[in-house]
């Protein structure tokens, strides 16, 4: 159904929180409506095992602490296709570029895209390159898409109470290294981008997993919203075990943010079976990427409503975590 109230694109579309979700879903999900659309995974998973996903980079500054748009651009695909269960192989890339863009920093870009994608073991197979006007663009964007071989698939149907919530690593980091370099604040907490590819993760996809998203756009509250409104239960995630570095823990107590609707883009939040759990911390954190993973909470019929996301705080309390309604900070990817 159209949003008749829709009468301009704001910042708030390309949140990852409500309004985003409400723009897909009425405007091009409800026009385009197939199977393979409406399961809205990060990637299309496809016929005869092939994950498909594109996305476009637009992150500013195009440098950062801890990456740049080029490795970006392609840990974000990569990533796309593994926590949908497949093993990346190929990427396109295409460059929108502004008139005057120093050859330089181009050059710098492409050697990060190189680099990321050998990490990555994904070839770069396909391309396009467009020049616009000086003043109609910022510098460089870039569009990737990727296609993978699927190992597995969500199962988001087997999810019951008990079963486990684990993230991969430490909250938050991305979006503050993209928000501090920004410059706006006066602040330096140095804070690094996670920006990293997710490869470890793909072989624990046939030990106990039953769900994967990496932690992007709106942040975890945000991603575990999305799961948790589809399911027959409520989540319970603990604010004791969520891992959170000091730098951020920091600098969002000075800046007023909460870190759980913070942008990540090399860290991953699953749902795995209750007794698979330890196991699969334990191979997770035997990867440098996965050493500060932590269990955070689980799937539960007991506390709240079925589709709630509840967080049990510090002082014994509860506190409904909500989609992120407003844009904390555009262009972060």
């Amino acid at each position: 159904m159209k949003n008749k109230n829709l009468k301009k694109i704001s910042l708030e579309i390309g949140s990852g929180g409500r309004l985003m979700k409400e723009f897909i879903s009425n405007e091009i999900v409800s026009l385009f409506n197939n199977e393979i659309l409406n399961e809205l995974h990060d990637s299309a998973l496809l016929p005869e095992n092939i994950a498909f996903t594109t996305d476009s980079y637009v992150v500013d500054p195009i440098f950062f602490p801890g990456g740049d748009i080029g490795k970006l651009c392609i840990n974000g695909t990569v990533n796309d296709l593994i926590v949908s269960g497949a093993k990346p192989l190929y990427i396109s890339l295409a460059l929108i570029l502004e008139e005057g863009f120093s050859t330089r920093d181009l050059r710098k870009i492409l050697n990060s895209i190189k680099e990321a994608a050998d990490r990555a073991d994904v070839k770069i197979v396909s391309g396009d390159t467009k020049v616009v006007k000086k003043g109609q663009g910022d510098k460089i964007y870039i569009n990737t898409s990727g296609i993978g071989i699927l190992i597995s698939r969500p199962r988001l149907n087997d999810i019951k109470p008990g079963d486990k919530v684990i993230v991969t690593g430490t909250l938050g980091e991305h979006a503050l290294s993209i928000m501090l370099a920004r410059g706006d604040f006066g602040l330096d907490a140095r804070i690094k981008s996670d920006c990293a590819p997710l490869n470890f993760l793909l072989p624990i996809w046939k030990k106990g997993v039953l769900w994967m998203r990496d932690i992007t756009r709106g942040g975890l509250a945000s991603v575990l919203n999305e799961l948790v409104e589809n399911l027959p239960y409520s989540c319970i995630i603990h604010e004791e075990k969520l891992p959170l570095s000091s730098p951020v823990k920091g600098a969002s107590e000075i800046l007023g943010i909460d870190p759980l609707y913070l942008a990540c883009e090399g860290r991953a939040v699953m749902i795995v079976e209750g007794k698979k759990a330890l196991s699969i911390l334990s191979e997770i954190k035997g990867n440098k990427l996965g050493r500060n993973a932590s269990i955070i909470g689980e799937i539960s019929e007991k506390f709240g409503k079925s589709g709630e996301l509840l967080l049990n705080t510090l002082s014994g309390g509860w506190r409904l975590l909500e989609p992120l309604t407003s844009e904390l900070l555009p262009r972060i990817c």
